[in-house]
């Protein structure tokens, strides 16, 4: 019977010996790599945290310790042997579990926990409450080196000079965000001992020497040299960390072991623990392509997106004839598609990490000096810069061009990664105007057109493998395009699912019109009015409260028309993971519902 079978909760690992530690370790290994070609999901991250994860539940007494991953995809490891193991065949699927740590789920997830940077914040929040209420827990908080040097994880690091007892922040190095890790930061805390050679080299007195006094004597002397070396170690204590490192994350024995003495050590002092790891360790192409297995689909598949491909591919035609063009991606390049332009004008490209608000910024530079910055960042992630776009972009009308990819539904990914309040964040932004192709042709035109606008400008569109129609993009981009007539009603749809499910209702009841809204900001006024006479039907992949539909309505209420207009959206609820289908009809985003909607009203109305 395999070790893993065995386990039921946290507690079960605790009856093992290394050697059954290391043989769990490779099932752990083997369970996620065969789930994940199954589901889908984030892959290379998770295998190359394992043994630091397994160590964790070795050595501290969870849940009554707390254990706080940073983003939160690298917690498979954690979820099996947290009580979940049964229901981890479902991970990520419509009633499965999450693939994130979720308070729903588990006491083992102290915090839902989607986006980077984070946790050192809400660690020493749930570390002041603990004080306060006279508790007596640890906390561990496991953060990446890419998500490390967030804004906000650098705040809580720098914020005093005293961290409170009983804390390790277990820096996870991979040298690794999603694509290789470019921050200054974090060149710094990777310098030194954090060497690969030093990793190998560290035991070399005890191969000569064994465990004699030899072998403690030259190890202490070793270990002086290394704390007057240690650059790490003197500017972690600055902020109140007794600095460790740096170890083999890979390695289940001396992680117990070092764990073990911090577990101690930290009654006394906060510990900073910095390992090394191997991202896709034990899968040879995730190793190798560590990038590409960071998120997969079923058989470790990825498709590039029909919108990302077009954007990368059109922007390299752009900077070709005018080098003022500069594309600004957040570790995301693979997935927004700004790989091309990184491989055919590197000068043009700047990947910034795990730092939206800094993109945005830099980008408010870059437009009121000159350039022409294009920010490309998913939807769930751009949400976090909100106080830059209205400050430093809007608040100065400057030419920042957003393209936001994985806007509406996410699907698999769920609460945490949902893109579906963008437009909400954006609309009531003063100077802000805001796209939302249906198909390439759509986004090609409007790139072209932000080039030349001197305004804030943001195109918005899902992550699809494929075009939705074959509809091609016609007369001016700021003005919606009429597909089909309607003399009964009108279907606004935002966006290429939306249009092909108003494609699909217009085929079933005569008489009913489609509208390609391509642009959500400004509304086209002309048609509004040409069918104020008409039911209209708002479709967007968009939470209802502040979205397109409310502009509508607003629109028709300042002009008394009497228009009846009727919306569909994304409810108010966080959206959980599953297939994007049935997301949709969760939310009323289908034929059959909206169908049903109009011919109520219509019935109504007396039209039919």
């Amino acid at each position: 019977m395999a070790i893993l079978d065995g386990i039921k909760n946290s507690s079960d690992i605790k009856k093992l010996n290394i050697d059954e530690l290391k043989t769990l370790s490779e099932e752990l290994r083997k369970k996620i790599i065969a789930t994940t070609k199954n589901n889908g999901g984030h892959l290379s991250s998770n295998l190359g945290v394992i043994e630091t994860t397994l160590a964790i539940h070795y050595v501290f007494d969870l849940p009554k310790d707390k254990l706080i991953f940073d983003v939160g995809h690298q917690c498979y490891a954690h979820k099996l042997l947290s009580g979940r193991k049964d229901g981890f065949d479902k991970i990520r699927t419509d009633e499965g579990i999450s693939g994130f740590p979720s308070r729903e789920e588990s006491e083992f997830d102290i915090f839902t926990t989607g986006h980077a940077g984070a946790s050192i914040s809400s660690s020493l929040g749930l570390l002041e409450a603990r004080n306060r209420q006279n508790e007596d827990y640890c906390v561990i908080d496991v953060v990446g080196d890419g998500s490390i040097v967030n804004g906000l994880n650098l705040e809580a690091i720098t914020a005093s000079e005293e961290k409170p007892k009983n804390f390790i922040v277990i820096l996870n190095d991979n040298e690794m965000s999603i694509s290789k890790n470019v921050n200054g930061f974090y060149k710094i805390i990777s310098k030194g001992t954090a060497k690969q050679s030093y990793l190998k080299k560290k035991d070399v007195f005890k191969k000569i020497f064994g465990e004699s006094f030899i072998t403690r004597f030259l190890r202490k002397i070793r270990n002086g040299i290394k704390r007057a070396l240690n650059k790490n170690g003197f500017l972690f204590e600055k902020f109140g960390f007794k600095y460790v490192g740096v170890i083999d994350g890979n390695d289940i024995e001396e992680l117990v072991k070092v764990l073990t003495r911090i577990k101690d050590f930290s009654k006394n002092k906060a510990v900073l623990l910095h390992v090394k790891t191997k991202k896709g360790k034990g899968m040879e192409s995730a190793e190798e392509h560590s990038d590409y297995y960071h998120g997969v689909g079923k058989d470790f598949k990825t498709s590039e997106g029909v919108f990302g491909k077009t954007l990368g591919n059109t922007l390299a035609d752009k900077i070709e004839k005018d080098k003022k063009i500069v594309a600004i991606a957040a570790a995301m390049k693979d997935g927004t598609g700004l790989k091309t332009v990184e491989e055919k004008f590197p000068n043009n490209f700047i990947d910034v990490g795990i730092a939206e608000e800094f993109a945005v910024t830099e980008a408010a530079g870059m437009a009121a000096g000159g350039l022409k910055p294009f920010v490309c960042i998913y939807s769930t992630f751009l949400q976090r810069s909100f106080d830059q776009i209205l400050h430093d972009v809007c608040l100065s009308s400057l030419p920042v061009t957003f393209c936001i990819d994985r806007a509406g539904l996410v699907g698999a990914d769920g609460k945490t990664h949902q893109g579906v309040f963008d437009l909400s964040y954006l609309l009531p932004l003063p100077n802000m105007k805001i796209f939302a192709p249906a198909t390439s042709s759509d986004l090609k035109l409007m790139i072209e057109y932000a080039l030349s606008a001197n305004s804030p400008i943001a195109i918005r569109y899902p992550n699809i493998s494929e075009e939705v129609t074959d509809i091609k993009s016609v007369g001016d981009v700021t003005k919606w395009q009429e597909i089909v007539a309607g003399d009964m009603a009108v279907i606004l749809a935002v966006g290429p699912r939306m249009l092909k499910i108003a494609l699909g209702v217009s085929e079933k009841i005569k008489g009913v019109g489609v509208v390609n809204a391509r642009t959500v900001k400004p509304l086209d006024a002309d048609i509004l009015n040409s069918i104020s006479d008409k039911v209209v039907i708002t479709l967007e992949e968009n939470a209802l409260i502040g979205g397109f539909g409310e502009y509508v309505k607003s629109f028709y209420s300042d002009q008394s028309t009497g228009t009846k207009v009727l919306s569909y959206g994304v409810k108010d609820e966080f959206i959980k993971h599953g297939s994007i289908k049935n997301q949709l009809i969760k939310n009323g985003l289908c034929e059959e519902e909206i169908i049903l909607g109009i011919l109520s009203v219509c019935a109504q109305k007396e039209i039919l």
